[in-house]
């Protein structure tokens, strides 16, 4: 990961913009983030602070977050301490992935408060702790550390705050060319290797050493030559301290050029400074934020909604599962089944001849008068049967297999249904928000597969509107997108007026989509097929058919599953989902 100190110094130069905004909500979407949303001079923001330990981050954001219904114990006590407070100031800790958020606010005496906000960006370890710096007592912390996780220091209520250990590293930004020269000449000595700027200097990732390495040489540490041979004479020292202090001197000067693009490994990577080694296209960002919240935007989502859902998963999975089986032995079944009137044609070919037959044999030849050739057909018998006994077997055989077609065609239907009804809910799990994931468990319990594991005694209030997301296309027209059954029945069913248009893809499991208009263009219609073909299973697909038809043209069968409608008078659109136009869409969540 490449969030380091020169990153977390670009953060916090981006953020002096909010220094002395008020903060007016805080809600925490999730057990690792905290939204904060702030107004300042510059208008109202969104302030992300995440201890996700995969990809800790602190940004400004225009992503929406749902608001969850019963706020966790940790956002409870930054409202109480923080919800109408002024952030006096935003600092780092030297070079490190520390970040302090001052607030001062008045109590509930009217006296003033101040409080610190510590966010540690360290991986697995990342962190969010308010404390009385006053003091140095913590009131509470996002995750909580034990002594029995660590002997080092403990985050939890009332105990004295303790940094991370120190790294003691030199300071990159204050090195001069002596000190530099001489740590180079140490690492040399002990045999270090490429990595030694990163275990010499404080907040440089194996990322920005490459880069130092690159600018000075043209390549990549060893990739001309051995770690243990001598540098050729045009690979000298000097070069890599002058490539060294041109970066250091942009990080000085707060000249942050953010880019995301690929190394030389096919691996997708981000910066605050320009980055030379990319290879192929390189994407570059007006500010730090908006460059995290493309680069870790979607990926911190899915891996917060994958941890969410793994027991949702693999419930799915395992019903979905057993009902392949259960077509595959229904197919069995269906098969034996249309052998019935050979049953039947045994029977009456046995019952002329049963003079000719004895009790204890294994089969026998009758002329079948049936057949147009007037074959012999050979008949298995069952020796411990009298030979009327065998008729009479086939016979039983015959009505009993005609019986069960119609029953093994019911059940084949609804088996099938029930495959499209999973396969559909874990397709929407794949784009799933977190409000998505509670809904499409509120579902499942509704449907009776999962039990309401609510507390008995406790009621738990019905919400009739679920999540709707709402994007906005290019000329100015509402389009509602469900991303999951519940909320698929309630912007068709309820939202939507009759002359509203919806999309869907055709016959592939997806979202429903409704402009909301009876009047729009054809850019309105191809972004909202974009939609459509985007949030199904063929989103990876080229050329996917979208129907559209208006939604008086749309209904659902009594009885139907959650989400299942049938439709007529539409007309299909082909598209092929276009990520970055999706992204480009003004798009707003909005709660039940």
């Amino acid at each position: 990961m490449a969030l380091d100190g020169i990153v977390t110094r670009s953060i916090v130069h981006e953020l002096q913009a909010v220094v002395g905004g008020r903060i007016n909500k805080i809600h925490q979407p999730s057990p690792n983030d905290i939204i904060i949303q702030l107004r300042s001079a510059g208008g109202t923001r969104r302030l992300l602070l995440s201890a996700n330990p995969t990809y800790p981050r602190v940004q400004l954001t225009e992503q929406s977050f749902p608001n969850p219904m019963e706020a966790p114990m940790f956002c409870m006590l930054l409202r109480k301490h923080c919800e109408g407070g002024v952030i006096e100031a935003i600092t780092q800790v030297g070079m490190e992935r520390i970040i302090h958020f001052d607030v001062r606010q008045r109590d509930e005496l009217g006296d003033v408060s101040q409080k610190r906000l510590v966010v540690e960006l360290m991986g697995r370890h990342s962190n969010i702790i308010l404390l009385d710096p006053a003091t140095g007592t913590q009131l509470d912390g996002i995750h909580h550390v034990t002594p029995a996780i660590s002997g080092y220091r403990v985050v939890m209520p009332g105990f004295s705050y303790t940094e991370p250990p120190q790294q003691h590293k030199l300071d990159p930004l204050s090195t001069n060319k002596e000190n530099f020269l001489s740590a180079w000449k140490t690492a040399k000595e002990e045999n270090q290797g490429p990595g030694w700027l990163v275990g010499t200097f404080s907040g440089l990732s194996p990322l920005i050493a490459e880069e130092v390495h690159f600018r000075a040489y043209g390549h990549l540490a060893g990739q001309q030559q051995d770690q243990n041979e001598e540098p050729s004479p045009d690979e000298s020292p000097e070069q890599l301290w002058a490539a060294f202090e041109a970066l250091m001197k942009d990080v000085r000067e707060n000249r942050y050029s953010p880019v995301t693009g690929e190394n030389a490994k096919g691996k997708s990577v981000f910066s605050a400074v320009r980055l030379t080694l990319i290879r192929g296209e390189v994407q570059t960002y007006d500010s730090i934020s908006e460059c995290m919240e493309d680069y870790f935007g979607e990926k911190a989502l899915r891996d917060t909604v994958k941890q969410k859902t793994s027991d949702l998963l693999r419930f799915l999975q395992n019903e979905r599962n057993k009902n392949i089986k259960k077509m595959s032995n229904l197919e069995k079944d269906l098969s034996e089944a249309e052998d019935a009137e050979r049953y039947r044609i045994w029977g009456e070919l046995m019952l002329p001849s049963l003079h000719s037959i004895s009790k204890g044999d294994r089969s026998v030849d009758l002329v079948n008068y049936y057949d147009e050739d007037q074959k012999t057909e050979t008949i298995p018998l069952d020796p411990l049967l009298t030979p009327s006994e065998n008729a009479q077997r086939y016979f039983k055989k015959y009505n009993k297999f005609k019986n069960s077609l119609a029953v093994i065609d019911e059940q084949m239907g609804k088996t099938r249904e029930e495959i499209t009804y999973l396969e559909g809910l874990l397709q929407q799990l794949a784009y799933a928000t977190l409000s998505d994931v509670d809904e499409i468990r509120e579902e499942l319990i509704q449907q009776g597969y999962l039990r309401d594991r609510a507390k008995k005694g406790k009621k738990k209030k019905k919400n009739d509107r679920p999540t709707l997301h709402v994007y906005t296309s290019s000329e100015g027209i509402e389009i509602c997108v469900g991303k999951n059954n519940l909320q698929n029945e309630y912007v068709t069913n309820r939202l939507a007026g009759p002359n509203d248009t919806w999309l869907h893809t055709k016959d592939i499991p997806g979202s429903h989509v409704v402009i909301r208009s009876s009047d729009f263009g054809d850019p309105t219609l191809n972004e909202a097929a974009q939609l459509a073909a985007y949030f199904s299973q063929a989103k990876e697909s080229s050329s996917v058919p979208v129907d559209c038809t208006l939604i008086r043209h749309v209904r659902k069968p009594s009885g139907a599953k959650p989400g299942f409608v049938i439709y007529d008078h539409q007309r299909t659109l082909f598209v092929t989902p276009d990520e970055k136009l999706i992204k480009s869409l003004p798009h707003t969540v909005k709660n039940g």
